[in-house]
């Protein structure tokens, strides 16, 4: 996990233990949570959005102008 080992991640997790105490590491944690669960959550949408736009079919190809000059030779 990005090349870091249990040592270092312990050092980390007592670093922020220290910096912000054990009152605040659940607050952090819920917060942190949260986000990810809302960029999940965003992830998600934004995946159906496109997918459901490229399965619908579009109307947006180009018609050709009719050609008032052909249609007047043609009768």
């Amino acid at each position: 996990m990005f090349g870091l080992g249990w040592p270092e991640l312990l050092l980390i997790f007592v670093a922020i233990l220290l910096l912000f105490g054990a009152k605040r590491l659940p607050e952090i944690a819920q917060g942190l949570g949260r986000g990810i669960k809302e960029f999940r959550k965003a992830m998600k949408e934004t995946t159906d959005e496109l997918k459901g736009s490229l399965d619908e079919p579009s109307d947006t190809s180009p018609t050709k102008p009719k050609d008032k000059k052909n249609n007047a030779e043609n009768k």
